[in-house]
């Protein structure tokens, strides 16, 4: 029998809450644009005042499902073109990826907080293909943990906002030079974002979202580039398949300046092969 977890986690590790508590209810719905039941199973599970605390928004839900859609896409992509392969999970939280999207013989790493790990073990303990390691993501230590010897691609979803920029750039810079063929996808928020939270202004009736110190523009997207010689190419990942007001605005917001070049961003970073 599932027991009931409290969790009490600190200010970003506690985003994980959030994030999951949008993807399961969204999930809910006979017309969700991500099935999720591991994450309502979860959020079952958890005594937690999600609602109190993070609100009700069917819009943000939604929104929230179809970056997280993004991302399931390429490691969907990753994992057709290297079943093998390894995807490594940066700032994990309780993402439900895996279940999601696993292919049976893929290798999966979490790298994550200790105090995230924790929670992360309790709740979605590791199959066979699964590892959690509990460490920093910006101390590249982790990369000694990966195997080469197959593709590799590596996710890093809602972390690098909280991350100030010179570890942003570092961390990318590791990444590519150290998986030459592998591939980064990460998510930003827009620098107007960014600064609601660095005011103290994203807030909902009981939460306080922690400061984000590191955003780009999604017209920003190829300075990333800069990061190191490494990075080969960079290209834009766009959400699809969303119903309702959302769908009727997405497309504005994805092809109409100013929205287009302000808006959050999914994007990929595809590294140099070995010369």
């Amino acid at each position: 029998m599932n027991t009931v977890e409290r969790p009490d986690l600190t200010a970003i590790p506690e985003t994980a809450l959030w994030t999951l508590h949008r993807r399961a209810a969204e999930a809910r719905r006979p017309d969700a644009v991500l099935h999720d039941p591991k994450a309502v199973e979860l959020v079952d599970r958890i005594d937690y005042p999600f609602a109190d605390r993070f609100g009700t928004s069917g819009v943000q839900a939604q929104l929230q499902a179809l970056r997280v859609a993004c991302f399931d896409r390429e490691v969907a992509d990753f994992l057709a073109r290297e079943p093998r392969g390894t995807v490594v999970c940066l700032g994990e939280g309780l993402e439900t990826q895996y279940w999601r999207v696993d292919n049976g013989r893929a290798r999966w790493l979490t790298v994550d907080l200790p105090e995230a790990v924790a929670l992360r073990e309790r709740l979605l303990p590791p199959g066979p293909r699964q590892r959690y390691l509990a460490a920093d993501a910006t101390d590249l230590a982790w990369t000694g943990e990966v195997d080469r010897d197959r593709g590799v691609l590596i996710t890093a979803q809602g972390l690098l906002m909280y991350l100030p920029p010179d570890r942003v750039r570092a961390l990318i810079a590791g990444c590519a030079e150290r998986f030459p063929g592998g591939s980064l996808v990460l998510d930003a928020v827009p620098r107007w974002f960014a600064r609601l939270t660095t005011s103290g202004r994203m807030r909902t009736r009981g939460y306080q979202a922690p400061p984000m110190p590191w955003a780009m523009d999604a017209g920003e997207r190829a300075k990333l580039r800069t990061a190191s010689p490494a990075v080969a190419s960079v290209r834009d990942v766009r959400p699809a398949g969303a119903r309702g007001l959302v769908g009727a605005l997405l497309p504005l917001a994805l092809s109409v300046p100013p929205l287009a070049a302000h808006r959050p961003s999914v994007t990929v970073l595809d590294f140099a092969e070995r010369s």
